[in-house]
Parts: structure tokens; sequence; C-alpha cells
């Protein structure tokens, strides 16, 4: 599994096939004046019955100068990425999931990783984070999920067609985000993750019809809001804190004359709290691609 999908997995990863048949797309221009740059609200896992991608993306893709991703998804495939990600998945005091987490939450794993043939000593070293992302991969594939996402499409494309690369945070940043998700309440995010992996099959369409539409008030209501509502802390730590540290970047680009097409877990551009709403208060003009 690679690490690059696991905010959208954590926040409802949208990962399911509906039609392409829409007219609107998750893209936008920012504008103002003559500074433009385009944001496309990404998925970071797909099926092959997912493309072609909504026609809003390659109208942004061709005017583009520069592809921004969330990070280097080259340094993230690295070996030596990959090691640390590995080191960050377990305690380095030697504690596992049995002494973490309470007694009830514990019983519900060991009867779902029993449900699903999964052997308890291959997960119960895992950090909580490392072990929600792990199960509702696992989940998603035996659903026939798991492809590849929006992310490494474009920068597969990119390297292809030799544009310029660039990243909102460093690999360093995302893996230390994985590595402290649910400290205080490891109990509270297994059994949230238990819960949400049963809904896997109802949820993830409707949400993907509206990932598709760019529709913001639907995402916000299917995937944002239930986050918000249960888990404060990691809706802070990872939407929160991350698009207050983005902006900044964003903004910066926009005083260049290239035009750069940054691509984003869509869940970033939802809500008062989003990207998309941050630029509007800041003046700059928001118009969604068709």
């Amino acid at each position: 599994m690679k690490l690059r999908t696991v905010w959208s997995v954590v926040v409802f990863a949208l990962l399911v096939s509906v039609s392409s048949a829409f007219a609107a797309s998750p893209v936008w221009k920012v504008s103002k004046g003559d500074a433009r740059l385009y944001i496309g609200g990404t998925v970071h896992v797909l099926s092959k019955t997912d493309y072609p991608l909504p026609a809003g993306f390659d109208v942004a893709y061709k005017q583009a100068a520069q592809l921004v991703f969330e990070t280097d998804m080259q340094k993230m495939s690295a070996p030596e990425t990959q090691q640390l990600v590995l080191q960050q998945a377990i305690y380095a005091d030697g504690r596992n999931l049995k002494q973490v987490l309470n007694p009830q939450t514990f019983q519900e794993l060991e009867k779902f990783l029993a449900a699903r043939k999964i052997p308890v000593a291959e997960v119960v070293g895992l950090k909580p984070g490392m072990l929600a992302v792990t199960l509702t991969m696992v989940e998603l594939q035996r659903l026939g999920m798991g492809g590849t996402g929006v992310d490494s499409f474009y920068q597969a494309q990119a390297v292809s067609d030799h544009k310029h690369l660039g990243q909102l945070e460093a690999v360093e940043e995302q893996i230390g985000f994985l590595g402290s998700l649910g400290e205080g309440y490891e109990s509270e995010l297994i059994s949230y993750t238990l819960r949400d992996i049963k809904e896997l099959p109802r949820i993830m369409p409707l949400i993907k019809a509206a990932w598709r539409q760019g529709d913001l008030r639907k995402l916000e209501e299917l995937g944002l809001a239930p986050l918000k509502q249960e888990f404060p802390p990691i809706y802070q730590t990872l939407i929160v804190k991350r698009n207050k540290a983005w902006l900044p970047r964003i903004e910066e680009m926009l005083k260049n004359a290239d035009v750069e097409f940054v691509l984003v877990g869509a869940l970033h551009l939802v809500g008062e709290d989003g990207l998309l709403a941050q630029l509007a208060a800041r003046g700059y003009q928001i118009q969604k691609l068709d």
C-alpha cells in the first residue's frame, strides 16, 4: 500500500465506480486579474471503469506548465521512504494494539480479522492510524476497488510530457501525520474504522457521484461532516492544518506568469475550511470547469 492513499482513505477515500456522464467536473479555475491557476479535487485510488476522468482535468492539464501535488510522489515510492513509513507504522517502545486498545475494541477487531481471515499477529504491531488505512484498503480490494488514482495518472503523464512537478508539503510531513494519527483516542479510531468499513459499499457510490460533478455541498455532507463531527482532532490535523499551510504556497504560485494545476484530495476543497472558500475570501475568483 502506498502512503499517498492515506488521507483519502481516512476521510472517505471516494473509491467506487460510477458513470462518468456528468457535464461538470471537480476542477476549478482560480484567478485575480491576469494571474490564474487550476485546482482539481482528486481521488487517490480509482478503478478502470472510472476512466476517462471528468473533462475538466484534461482542460486544466493542457494549459498548465507545472503540476503540483500534495507531496513528492516520486520520492514517496523510493525504498528509503518506504522504510521510513514502516518505522512510523509501529511503536518504537514495543507496545502493540492489545496493550493500546481497550478490551472491547480489541475484541471487535479480532472478530473482524477472523471474518476476513487476517491473522491478528500480522497487524497487532501497527499503530492505529496505519491499521485503519490497512484495513480499509484490504476491504476496498475485497470489493474490487483500488486501482490507479487521479494523482498517479497525471503524475505519470506529466513525466512523459516533460512538465514541471511541484508539491505542497514534504514527504516527511505526510509520514508524520500518519505516525501520529489516532494518538489519544486509539480505541475510538479503530471502532470508527470498523463501522465505516461496513458502510463502504453503500456510501462510496454516492460520494463518487458528488465528486465527479464537483458538488461541494454533497461532498461536505457525505464525506466531511461525519469526520468533523465524530473526530474533530483528525479533521483539524488532516484538513484544517494542512489547508492553512498550503494556502500561502498556492498564493505564491499566482504571483508568477506560469500556470499551475494543483491536485489535492477532493475533501481539501470542501466547506468553510476548504481551499476554495479560503481563496474566495482572499478575493480570488473561483470558476468551476465543465
